[in-house]
C-alpha cells in the first residue's frame, strides 16, 4: 500500500479522474436528499451542478496553471492534460461558487440555500478525491527519517534517486480529516437554522485543517515565499468567524457578540504562531488567555463548556511546549501538536456560536411574552 500498483484503473483510465467523477456523484444524490427537505424546487441542485462542475474544473486547472506557469510555458497544450494531475482544489471552490451564484441568480433562487446543500458532499468528495494523489505519487511531505513512522498510512514511499524514500502521507491526513468535517457537517445539518450556516462551518472546517496540513507538504503553490493555501484558508477560517458569530449572536447584546469575535480572533492570530517558539510563544499564551477569558464571560454557568475550553488551551499549550521538554518523542509530539491545532480554532468557535445561539433562543419567549402583554 505504500506504492500504488498502477496511476490507472483499466484501459488506461486513471484512478485519478475515476475518484474524482465518483466524489462528485455522491455529492450530488447527497445534495439533492438535502434539496427535499428543504422543498427546493425539483432538479435544481442538479441544474446548478451542471453550472458548477464544468466552472469548477476549468477553475481548478486555470488556478493551477497560473501558480507553475513556469511548467506550463513550453508545452501550453499539455495545460489540457488534467488527467496527469494538476488541480487546485481552492481554484475548483472559487469557480464552483461563481457558477453556483449566477445560476441562483437567474432562477431567483437562495444562493446560501443552495450551497448548504452542497456544502457537506464537497467536503466528502475532497476526501475521496485526495486518494488520486496517493495514486499519482503527489501532494505529499517531508521525508520521515524515523523508522517507527515508516509505514501506511502515516507515510508513503517516493521515487527518489534510484530508489524510493519515506514521506508523509499529507494527502491521506486531508482525506481524513476531510472525512471527519463530511460527518459532522451531515450530522448536524438539521440543526442549522440559518441560512449559509453549512456553507461557512465548511469554510471553517477545511480551512483550518488545510492550513495545517499545508504546511507540511513539499509541493505547495507560491507567491514568493507566501504559500497561497495557507494564506486563503487563513482568509476563509477569517469570514467563517465573522459571519458565525454575527449570524448567531442575540441583536440586541452587541457586548456577546464582541466577546465573541475576541475570543475567536485571539485564536484566529494564534494560527500564524504555529511555530511559535521563545519570545514569541509568550504572545501564544497571552493569546490563548484571552480566548478563554472571553469565553468565560460568555458561557456563565455552562460548566461543561468552560471545562472543554479550557482543556483544548491546556492541551494545546503542552502541545506546544513538549517537544523542547521530551526530545525523544518530539516528532511524535509535533505531530500531535499539528492535531490540536486543527482541531482548536473549530472547536472554540463552535463552542462559542452555541453559548450565542442559546443566549439568543433564551431571550424570544421573553420578548414574545412582553408582546402579548401589549
Amino acid at each position: 500500500m505504500a506504492i500504488p500498483y498502477s496511476r490507472t484503473i483499466f484501459l488506461n483510465i486513471p484512478w485519478y479522474s475515476v475518484l474524482i467523477v465518483t466524489g462528485m456523484i455522491l455529492a450530488v444524490i447527497l445534495a439533492e436528499s438535502e434539496q427535499k427537505r428543504k422543498n427546493l424546487p425539483q432538479d435544481c441542485i442538479l441544474d446548478a451542478t451542471l453550472w458548477a462542475v464544468p466552472c469548477g474544473i476549468i477553475g481548478a486547472r486555470l488556478y493551477y496553471v497560473a501558480m507553475r506557469w513556469d511548467v506550463f510555458r513550453g508545452d501550453p497544450l499539455s495545460i489540457l492534460r488534467i488527467w496527469e494531475g494538476g488541480l487546485a482544489i481552492y481554484g475548483g471552490v472559487i469557480a464552483g461558487m461563481a457558477a453556483v451564484f449566477l445560476y441562483s441568480r437567474k432562477k431567483k433562487l437562495s444562493c446560501l440555500g443552495l450551497l448548504d446543500c452542497l456544502a457537506p458532499g464537497v467536503l466528502l468528495a475532497q476526501a475521496i478525491g485526495r486518494w488520486g494523489n496517493y495514486f499519482n505519487m503527489e501532494a505529499f511531505g517531508p521525508e520521515i527519517h524515523n523508522p517507527l513512522f515508516q509505514f501506511f498510512p502515516m507515510g508513503v514511499l517516493i521515487p527518489a534517486s534510484g530508489g524510493y524514500t519515506w514521506h508523509m502521507a499529507t494527502f491521506f491526513y486531508e482525506s481524513m480529516w476531510n472525512l471527519a468535517g463530511f460527518i459532522l457537517l451531515w450530522a448536524f445539518r438539521k440543526k442549522q437554522k440559518v441560512a449559509g450556516s453549512q456553507l461557512f462551518w465548511y469554510f471553517l472546517w477545511y480551512g483550518s485543517g488545510r492550513f495545517v496540513i499545508e504546511g507540511l507538504r513539499e509541493d505547495s503553490l507560491y507567491i514568493g515565499n507566501i504559500r497561497v493555501s495557507q494564506l486563503l484558508s487563513l482568509l476563509l477560517c477569517l469570514a467563517a468567524i465573522l459571519w458565525l458569530c454575527w449570524k448567531h449572536a442575540p441583536r440586541d447584546d452587541k457586548r456577546s457578540l464582541v466577546t465573541a469575535l475576541m475570543g475567536c480572533l485571539c485564536l484566529w492570530v494564534r494560527c500564524f504562531l504555529l511555530n511559535a517558539d521563545g519570545p514569541v510563544a509568550y504572545v501564544y499564551i497571552l493569546l490563548w488567555l484571552l480566548a478563554a477569558g472571553s469565553a468565560l464571560q460568555l458561557m456563565p454557568g455552562k460548566t461543561r463548556l468552560i471545562i472543554a475550553v479550557v482543556a483544548v488551551a491546556a492541551i494545546d499549550l503542552f502541545a506546544m511546549a513538549a517537544p523542547s521538554l521530551f526530545p525523544g518523542a518530539a516528532s511524535f509530539l509535533i505531530r500531535l501538536r499539528s492535531l490540536i491545532c486543527c482541531l482548536t480554532l473549530p472547536v472554540y468557535t463552535a463552542l462559542v456560536v452555541y453559548s450565542l445561539a442559546t443566549k439568543d433562543a433564551a431571550k424570544e419567549p421573553e420578548y414574545a411574552h412582553r408582546k402579548t402583554e401589549e
